[in-house]
């Protein structure tokens, strides 16, 4: 008995302590986790039985819904098309773990939308961490007041005075891609060539002249890359079109990242790509903000200088300034200028390139109207006086709008009017949805743009001659409230700031290309086009690398 009792080992006080604390902390942790799934569920509940019950697409995935289908499709915009003509103008799509999405796809419902986008419909935790990330807390990222703030303290800078001015600096962007001495220019590759022609890569072109005018435009900088120099931003521009293969691994982290945000945070290929232009884009943002910060203190009268975007931001950074920005939000708007206003307008030119190339009578329309004109029309010209030029912009502008649709994320309950009523899952048929906070909202907007139920039969054709007579675009389109009834710059408090900028610029590239080129598709009119993966979704020759548009080029004589 003696013995049984010595070989009782006796714990320390110190290492009971310990066992006491660890099973404390194992015991807070599963509180915490348990009161964190119970408040999703309760969340869940809450959304299910405030928020409409619609029909929509069955799952696919157990874990995807149907996102995954979505983002390998070719045609999202028909996806979504095809729904609403089954399932009606608002549906419901399942979506990552569980979540599900409400599509509206109905002027009526969109309209009512975008009137409460930035406080009532605000950016998913995933969409914000994402901008948060790659381009700061900028004007994409800020949300109600913020957003007011920032939007009225850059709006001078896009004005159709201040357009006014800049639209020499297009045309100077345009005509030096024609006459420029940088080896491969177009004057000197059709010169050298024996056929009178040359195949020349226009989408690269098109990035060269956006970012060379959104640098003298936008900040007092070029950029130099039509006269063949290499900026940091460019190389990084660049390797985002040369990394065009998704892999399987990235596919199920871009998805999962939609119900765990801080996925977007976790290093992979794509977003270190986006961090390193981030920074990029932060230290030329810096270089420039320090040259014109001197140039104020030299020059201290207020000059047209002040309305300039760099201009607006320098005068903000006063702390008496009436729409004061901090330094963090002036680095962002350098950001997103910077970016949005290469990407999305090179976008664009290749897409109408490529458009003319495919119909060529349209392209000879386009021309005879420019040199019927005569000389290189003003900003108020190109806007009233060239109304096929405005035609084939806005058709493109339809067909190819550089972001594809928007998420967003109810703030606050409300409820949705429609203009057509729609069946329920209980096979009730209702005028109006109510939405519960926390819901997810998706505007498919290049899926309203080329809806044939909304803008006819021939909507998928590219047709400018639709813009040019009064019963050229439907009844249901012109129920569209959005710029020309598009959704291609949205519409509501996040209307794109740079719409009039963009549109000029286009409209005066396009116009000095076609005048003095022809173009034509370097493998027939038939040649396949697919979309790539860039920043944003770009075109490319099926076959060719990266984001590849190869077109014959001759001049126009």
């Amino acid at each position: 008995m003696l013995k049984a009792v010595s070989i009782i080992s006796v714990p320390s006080p110190s290492s009971l302590w310990i066992t006491v604390r660890s099973a404390g902390t194992f015991n807070v942790t599963c509180s915490f986790v348990a009161l964190w799934a119970f408040a999703k569920i309760l969340k869940f509940l809450r959304r299910r039985f405030k928020t409409t019950q619609l029909r929509g697409p069955p799952r696919t995935s157990f874990i995807y819904g149907v996102s995954h289908d979505l983002a390998s499709s070719n045609d999202s915009g028909g996806m979504y098309e095809r729904w609403a003509t089954e399932y009606g103008v608002a549906y419901m799509i399942p979506s990552v773990l569980g979540q599900t999405r409400v599509v509206l796809c109905d002027p009526r419902a969109i309209a009512h939308f975008y009137a409460r986008e930035t406080w009532t419909y605000v950016q998913t935790p995933l969409s914000l961490a994402f901008l948060e990330t790659s381009i700061g807390r900028g004007l994409l990222w800020s949300e109600g007041e913020d957003h007011r703030r920032q939007r009225k303290a850059l709006t001078p800078a896009f004005s159709n005075a201040a357009i006014r001015k800049l639209t020499p600096v297009f045309y100077d962007s345009a005509y030096k891609a024609r006459i420029c001495d940088t080896k491969g220019a177009w004057d000197t590759a059709i010169e050298s060539s024996k056929d009178g022609d040359a195949v020349i890569e226009v989408q690269d072109w098109m990035n060269h002249i956006s970012l060379d005018t959104i640098g003298i435009a936008g900040f007092s900088h070029d950029f130099g890359s039509l006269d063949g120099k290499r900026a940091n931003v460019t190389d990084v521009f660049d390797t985002f079109g040369a990394n065009q293969q998704v892999s399987a691994v990235n596919q199920i982290f871009i998805l999962l990242a939609s119900a765990f945000p801080i996925i977007i945070k976790m290093p992979n290929k794509r977003t270190n790509l986006f961090k390193k232009l981030s920074v990029t884009m932060g230290e030329i943002s810096n270089d420039l903000l320090i040259r014109s910060r001197q140039e104020k203190n030299v020059n201290i009268s207020e000059t047209d200088e002040e309305k300039s975007v760099i201009g607006l931001l320098i005068k903000s950074e006063g702390q008496d300034a009436e729409l004061h920005m901090s330094e963090e939000e002036v680095m962002a708007q350098m950001k997103v200028l910077l970016l949005a206003g290469y990407e999305t307008t090179s976008i664009s030119l290749t897409w109408a390139l490529i458009e003319l190339s495919r119909h060529p009578n349209v392209q000879t329309c386009l021309r005879e109207e420019l040199l019927a004109f005569g000389s290189d029309p003003t900003y108020d010209q190109l806007k009233a006086s060239l109304p096929y030029l405005d035609a084939v912009v806005h058709e493109i502008l339809r067909l190819h709008p550089p972001l594809g649709e928007f998420i967003r994320l109810a703030a606050a309950d409300d409820i949705i009017p429609l203009s057509e009523p729609v069946r329920t899952v209980s096979g009730e048929m209702t005028d109006s949805i109510s939405i519960a906070k926390g819901t997810l909202i998706t505007i498919p907007g290049s899926s309203i743009n080329r809806s044939s139920a909304i803008w006819g039969s021939n909507a998928k054709e590219f047709k400018p001659d639709r813009w040019l007579s009064e019963n050229g675009i439907s009844g249901k389109a012109k129920e569209v409230q959005g710029h020309r009834h598009l959704l291609t710059f949205v519409d509501g408090p996040r209307t794109c700031l740079g719409k009039d900028f963009a549109i000029a610029e286009f409209k005066t590239v396009l116009s000095v290309l076609v005048k003095n080129f022809v173009f034509e598709m370097r493998d027939g009119p038939d040649t396949e086009i697919e979309v790539s993966r860039g920043i944003l979704p770009r075109p490319r020759v099926v076959g060719e690398d990266g984001i590849g548009v190869p077109l014959r080029v001759r001049r126009y004589e």
